[in-house]
């Protein structure tokens, strides 16, 4: 099959190779995905250049890749939940980085699958369940419901997009970061836009005077401005920064998981979430949607379309 591959970490792109590589085995409890579309989430460069290193095992040449979407083509034994040609979607992060969705071919086990909504389409459902499902178990961890004012970092980002969006689905009020070309879409998503940097806490404190009952940071490097709105018992999380663990809040790792993914596309059934596509690229272009990634300036999902 064709995939994109490295074989080696790299501070740059100049490693990625667009080749054939084997087939992916189908171990039990898997099921085997012609991939149809593979979401690009900043995590899939910060690991090419050796940034889980620490964290995780690379197999070279690695085909780089969390996100997929596309057609059961195989099952191995033991995977009764899915069929030969049943659409599916699915966080396909592995214990080891090596054979990731960048390719025509995924093999992925069935726990982390679940069926494609037929309210997306396959580049909106290629870039739903590592986006999707961080937003969600953001809200979780921070039980944000119907009572609460949520600052949202980020908010026109893969992540914060879809945030705001299950957010608002749980009653919630939502105050959205984002720059000013992106407010008229938040707005659209249910969201008071706010323009990010210099002097956002007052920003902030002028819609919600009496500030913000729970932080979602899904940008990073926004600990001071969080501090400086969260309400008495307020909660805060972020994706991107650790450091809120020593301030009370919650760093956020997401694991595979169906029956999470399965949540949201009951959401997209019923007209509560979509997904905004900024971009596709094909398996030939991930540089160039590495590139789009790392400017931090995409409103949506970027999609890689073998």
């Amino acid at each position: 099959m064709r995939a994109v591959t490295y074989d080696a970490y790299a501070q740059d792109d100049s490693r990625l190779r667009l080749g054939e590589v084997p087939d992916p085995k189908v171990a039990p409890g898997q099921v085997l995905v012609q991939v149809r579309a593979a979401g690009v989430n900043p995590v899939d460069w910060k690991i090419m250049t050796g940034g889980l290193d620490g964290m995780m095992d690379t197999v070279f040449p690695a085909i780089p890749g969390w996100d997929v979407a596309g057609v059961v083509t195989a099952t191995g034994p033991d995977a009764p939940e899915f069929a030969v040609g049943a659409e599916v979607m699915a966080y396909a992060r592995k214990h080891v980085v090596h054979a990731g969705t960048f390719a025509e071919y995924v093999s992925v086990d069935a726990s982390a699958v679940a069926h494609k909504p037929a309210g997306l389409d396959w580049a909106q459902a290629g870039g739903l369940p590592l986006a999707g499902l961080t937003a969600l178990r953001t809200l979780d961890r921070m039980d944000v419901g119907a009572d609460d004012t949520l600052l949202v970092h980020g908010a026109a980002g893969g992540v914060g997009s879809l945030g705001v969006q299950l957010a608002v689905d749980r009653g919630a009020r939502v105050i959205g970061t984002a720059s000013e070309r992106n407010h008229e879409f938040l707005r659209g998503l249910g969201a008071e836009p706010v323009v990010y940097g210099d002097g956002l806490a007052e920003r902030v404190r002028a819609l919600a005077p009496g500030g913000v009952s729970a932080v979602a940071d899904f940008v990073g490097g926004q600990l001071e401005a969080t501090l400086a709105v969260l309400a008495p018992g307020g909660r805060h999380a972020s994706v991107a920064d650790p450091s809120v663990q020593q301030h009370g809040g919650s760093w956020i790792w997401v694991r595979p998981d169906g029956q999470k993914l399965a949540e949201l596309a009951a959401a997209v059934e019923r007209g509560a979430l979509t997904v905004e596509v900024a971009a596709t690229f094909p398996l030939d272009s991930v540089a160039a949607a590495f590139d789009a990634s790392r400017s931090g300036r995409t409103r949506g999902k970027l999609v890689i379309i073998p």
